[in-house]
């Protein structure tokens, strides 16, 4: 049997998960026919057919099936043999894996992402979007190294530690009837049409619950999957949104809107950097923690 390298092994994967040659070739920025060869080759040093080729992609063989499964074992194992010998070297390196939910990442993770480049260049952060029960879930599956959200009871085998403060204001257009106020009950806010944000998630959720325990209806006009898109629909007269004050400053920070406090004890939401439990920890993980966590 020939050599196979780990390249090989990437490209296997990336067109079992493409299901095509060209998609995979375009993703991995490599031209088509030569990511055709190293499959065939790959073949051939395994004396077995991995695909099933036609005119509308590729399906993968009963060979092919488990090669996907110990390939991404192998996968895998290569990542963290070159994070762990990284980490042993002179100065803190590698990559961190970072799962962050939307308001982090648009409220206080760029200054703090900064400072941590500052004073660690040669560690590469992968930031990943999520919502926090994923950034959870990443953190237990080994998807994640870090994970920031919102405070939950989180399973075993996580540590936290307290992130930043991110209370919730209500969003209305410069016109609406509520736009004078200076706070507002959410009792109040059910009384008006409500644009929902990322439908499923820990706010939509939170706000569902609270309704509930009003009994008061949830009037939900429209559900939409970004903050971004929320404030347009606030904006068009579509409803009025409960969003955290960063998402609201970010994108509802004009003289079109007016942000006002949600007054419940509820709305001032706290958000935590999770780690899985792991000692030792690689020193550029340690370090991107101390760099994440609120003080005091």
């Amino acid at each position: 049997m020939h050599r196979i390298d780990p390249v090989s092994i990437q490209l296997f994967l990336s067109v079992a998960r493409e299901g095509s040659i060209k998609r995979a070739a375009e993703l991995e920025h490599i031209a088509q026919s030569a990511l055709s060869r190293r499959i065939a080759e790959l073949e051939r040093s395994l004396g077995v057919i991995l695909f099933v080729r036609s005119t509308t992609g590729v399906e993968l063989t009963n060979a092919g099936e488990r090669a996907l499964e110990l390939g991404r074992k192998l996968n895998a194992d290569i990542v963290a043999f070159a994070r762990e010998v990284q980490d042993l070297g002179e100065h803190v390196a590698g990559v961190v894996r970072l799962a962050a939910s939307p308001s982090a990442i648009i409220g206080f993770l760029p200054e703090r992402l900064h400072c941590f480049k500052q004073a660690h260049p040669h560690v590469e952060i992968a930031l990943f979007e999520r919502s926090t029960a994923e950034s959870i879930r990443a953190c237990l599956d080994d998807g994640a190294d870090v994970g920031i959200g919102v405070a939950t009871n989180a399973a075993p085998g996580l540590e936290s530690w307290p992130f930043a403060i991110d209370p919730l204001n209500v969003v209305v257009p410069i016109d609406h009837p509520l736009a004078s106020r200076e706070r507002l009950r959410f009792v109040e806010v059910l009384d008006h049409a409500l644009v929902v944000v990322q439908p499923g998630g820990a706010l939509a959720k939170e706000l569902g619950e609270q309704a509930t325990n009003l009994r008061k209806p949830f009037n939900q006009s429209v559900t939409v999957s970004s903050f971004e898109a929320g404030c347009r629909m606030v904006e068009a007269g579509l409803g009025i949104a409960v969003l955290p004050a960063s998402a609201s400053a970010a994108y509802a920070g004009t003289d079109r809107f007016m942000r006002i406090p949600l007054d419940e004890a509820w709305s001032s939401r706290r958000l935590l950097v999770y780690a899985p439990y792991k000692t030792p920890r690689l020193r550029a993980v340690t370090a991107l923690i101390d760099t994440l966590r609120q003080e005091g």
